[in-house]
């Protein structure tokens, strides 16, 4: 393998179609100072027939199902590159993504940084509708990239990368699902680390799941935040609970119907007028 400046780890499971979009993306980079480490956790519908239709270096590994945690430690293990860089499979990279990446970089030397997700145009409104609660600051509070924040920006493995020499210092994701990408984070910035929001680094994120599945994804990722703020205690924060207290809201306000009328959903109507002039006024970046 030669010595790129970024080893790209992607690791992934049963989605050859997914793979198929996100190395399209990657194909159409502007620049391409990258190798990319494929990371086959157990699959049945493998990818490595990918392999050969792009002109790009790509290093596929095929290994037992243990998780994305570990499937990227796996891929960190077989990196070159001076920055290791984590995408998920159902990301889509603008074409311009390395090109922006390489301009923030030079500026603010981080020693990790990470990036916002976006809807493209393209997507579904289920999506997109998907995507603004993970994102919005009147659902999540700006954490995961916004331009308003009510927490420190912690970079997520969705659009995540660091130093080499950080992964060999502190070590790789650990085994904790969801929420190995936070605690990651955590570890870095203990350690004295240099952390950055890159907002120009946007990816496209395709969740490819219905309302149902991401219900149950929200209440895994509550369930984990208590296991972090168990470990890190000096990292609670109100906004971690905005998820958690908005559902008992709506539970006790639809409960007080059967006592007081309608007339206590008016705190979900003032809601909905905050939150709808985001959604309708969301600019979505476009594709390569």
């Amino acid at each position: 393998m030669s010595h790129p400046k970024y080893s790209i780890i992607i690791p992934v499971f049963n989605r050859p179609d997914e793979m198929r979009e996100m190395l399209d993306s990657l194909q159409l980079q502007t620049t391409k100072p990258f190798e990319i480490i494929l990371v086959e956790d157990g699959s049945d519908q493998k990818s490595d027939f990918l392999i050969n239709e792009y002109d790009l270096p790509i290093y596929y590994f095929y290994k037992s199902n243990t998780g994305p945690g570990d499937s990227r430690n796996f891929g960190m293990a077989k990196a070159n590159g001076d920055y290791f860089l984590f995408f998920d499979s159902d990301c889509v990279l603008p074409s311009d993504y390395f090109e922006q990446l390489d301009k923030a970089i030079s500026k603010a030397q981080p020693d990790a940084f990470g990036g916002p997700d976006a809807a493209h145009e393209s997507f579904s409104n289920v999506q997109k509708s998907i995507n603004y609660a993970m994102t919005s600051f009147f659902t999540t509070g700006g954490i995961r990239g916004g331009k308003k924040q009510l927490d420190k920006f912690q970079p997520r493995s969705f659009n995540m990368g660091l130093k080499k020499e950080v992964y060999e210092v502190i070590g790789g994701f650990s085994d904790i699902h969801p929420g190995e990408d936070p605690d990651l984070s955590f570890r870095i910035m203990r350690a004295g680390y240099k952390v950055s929001l890159i907002r120009e680094a946007i990816v496209f994120h395709k969740r490819r799941i219905d309302f149902s599945k991401f219900i149950k994804q929200v209440y895994k990722f509550g369930v984990v935040r208590v296991i972090l703020n168990q470990w890190y205690p000096d990292t609670q924060k109100l906004v971690y609970f905005l998820p958690s207290a908005f559902f008992c809201g709506v539970i006790l306000l639809l409960a007080a119907t059967i006592w007081l009328g309608n007339i206590v959903l008016l705190p979900l109507a003032v809601y909905a007028i905050l939150i709808f002039p985001g959604r309708t006024s969301i600019q979505f970046p476009s594709g390569g």
